[in-house]
């Protein structure tokens, strides 16, 4: 097996492949995972994972504590996330590359990154400023008719925003082209369809891209019908995920 190691970023959001995510880094840990990762040179990647909370909090809790009414704020870089981390993360993720990481004024960070390829978590250290994980990179197998599950996907997809379009009453924006290769159609439709971070993750971690697909379609059509007796919908970019506020 071979592993890599990276600065991990646990988000309460899954990160497909492909998928633009925009971070605005405030918390220390994280504005120190920022200023390491500038220190590779600007034409080598700036690679950190993201994987996705599943119990414990994106933002280290820095609340009042109870009875007393002290504030008690959680430091260090598991801050939120239990004795051990890795009990608390989805076991598949994805690295990010940061094409930009701008500081401001303050220390805070804005951050530009896309996802590049799947991992699967094996350990995670928090020993030092911010989280390390070693992760095991992850084949996108094509499994049995992809090609054709693809097409199929493409034409619910395209019903699917349809409806999204008539429930949201305004226009349908034709001026982008839907990508063929099959393994970026499951993560383009993944990342773009309206599903709760469950769902999302299952989709991430399916063995290959046959079987996302397959599980899309479905979704596709009950989510296509479910739309008719909706009345409207947020608006949601298809390669962009929401700005996490870290």
């Amino acid at each position: 097996m071979t592993t890599v190691r990276l600065p991990l970023f646990p988000l309460n959001s899954v990160l497909f492949p492909g998928l633009v995510l925009p971070l605005n880094i405030f918390e220390e840990r994280y504005r120190a995972m920022m200023r390491e990762l500038l220190k590779t040179p600007e034409d080598e990647p700036r690679r950190f994972a993201v994987v996705t909370i599943r119990d414990g909090h994106e933002v280290a809790p820095s609340a009042q504590g109870m009875p007393d009414g002290t504030p008690v704020p959680e430091r260090g870089p598991a801050a939120g996330f239990g004795d051990d981390p890795l009990k608390a993360f989805h076991s598949v993720g994805c690295v990010a590359d940061a094409a930009t990481i701008r500081e401001r004024a303050d220390g805070t960070f804005e951050v530009l990154a896309t996802g590049t390829t799947r991992v699967r978590l094996v350990s995670v250290d928090a020993s030092g400023a911010f989280l390390t994980a070693e992760l095991e990179e992850l084949e996108e197998s094509p499994g049995d008719e992809a090609g054709a599950l693809a097409e199929g996907v493409l034409r619910a997809f395209r019903q699917y925003q349809k409806r999204l379009a008539g429930a949201r009453e305004r226009s349908l924006a034709t001026g982008a082209e839907l990508p063929d290769e099959p393994a970026v159609v499951s993560y383009l439709v993944a990342a773009a369809m309206m599903l709760d971070t469950p769902s999302k993750q299952r989709l991430l971690q399916a063995p290959d891209t046959a079987s996302r697909l397959r599980e899309e379609l479905t979704l596709l059509r009950t989510e296509t019908a479910i739309i008719r007796n909706l009345p409207s919908l947020p608006a949601s970019e298809l390669t962009r995920g929401p700005t996490s506020l870290n």
